[in-house]
């Protein structure tokens, strides 16, 4: 069964076999996470959600920039204008916190190509990826203290990213790493040293993920997304009950059986 996508205007969709990419449009204003994008971005996710024909989700960006963050722009003339209370900037932080639980908590396996930059809420959603990849060169920082903000809603992924020292840090100082420094710090988990190399390493990713159960999968991520804010009863019997629901699965059923027989499930795909 083919995925139906919705109609985008500030997201580039490119479908490939199970895996979807996901580009950012916008260079001339460095992929900034616009209201049309974050509008978007939680549209794609909600239709997403259940879908188990897209195995793989690459986030990237159009023009050599992943995502500089949030629209400064708006910020300025929106928020700063006069026109607008407290409470609307309440909200619109709260639909900020919709589009990273969205990102973080999709089913896919996803994954972050990031060229060129990925500063404030673009190295926020880099955190919220699965696996993270950059090529040489690349900035990132947490840049919003350095202009009177704080990263506010990225700060839980970037800490769950990082660990609370490193995150602390980077979020007080606002200091810039580059590529190698996120690797050896963990924002990443691998460099390419190009473009070439980016898209090298994008299909190798295909490759892993293509012997890998869709529903498993989700399965995992959702476990682990709970288990940080539950008792430990609340995490056995949690764990319990999803290894029910996958003992008891067609996909789990074909993967044992295929096992026994020494072929490969059905759910398998060729790379």
């Amino acid at each position: 069964m083919a995925s139906v996508l919705p109609t985008l205007h500030a997201l580039d969709l490119d479908q490939s076999g199970s895996w979807l990419t996901v580009w950012f449009n916008t260079p001339e204003n460095r992929n900034a996470l616009t209201d049309a994008r974050v509008t978007d971005l939680l549209k794609l996710c909600a239709a997403l959600r259940e879908d188990r024909t897209v195995r793989g989700v690459i986030f990237r960006g159009h023009g050599g920039v992943f995502c500089a963050g949030g629209d400064l722009k708006s910020f300025r003339e929106g928020f700063q204008s006069g026109g607008t209370d407290r409470a609307e900037v309440v909200r619109m932080s709260l639909r900020a916190a919709d589009l990273f639980d969205a990102v973080a908590s999709l089913p896919q396996y996803t994954v972050m190509a990031i060229e060129g930059a990925a500063m404030a809420g673009g190295m926020g959603l880099a955190c919220c990826g699965d696996h993270v990849i950059a090529t040489d060169g690349t900035l990132f920082g947490l840049s919003e203290v350095r202009i009177g903000l704080t990263p506010a809603q990225i700060a839980p992924f970037v800490l769950r990213r990082l660990g609370l020292q490193t995150a602390r840090k980077l979020m007080m100082t606002g200091a810039r790493l580059k590529a190698n420094e996120a690797l050896r710090l963990g924002l990443l988990d691998e460099v390419a040293v190009d473009t070439d190399a980016l898209d090298a390493a994008l299909h190798a990713q295909r490759e892993l993920i293509s012997g890998v159960a869709p529903g498993a999968l989700a399965s995992i991520k959702q476990q682990l997304a709970c288990m940080p804010f539950q008792t430990r009863d609340e995490q056995r019997q949690h764990a319990a009950e999803a290894f029910a629901d996958r003992m008891l699965s067609d996909e789990a059923r074909d993967g044992i059986g295929a096992f026994f027989d020494k072929r490969k499930p059905n759910w398998a795909e060729d790379e």
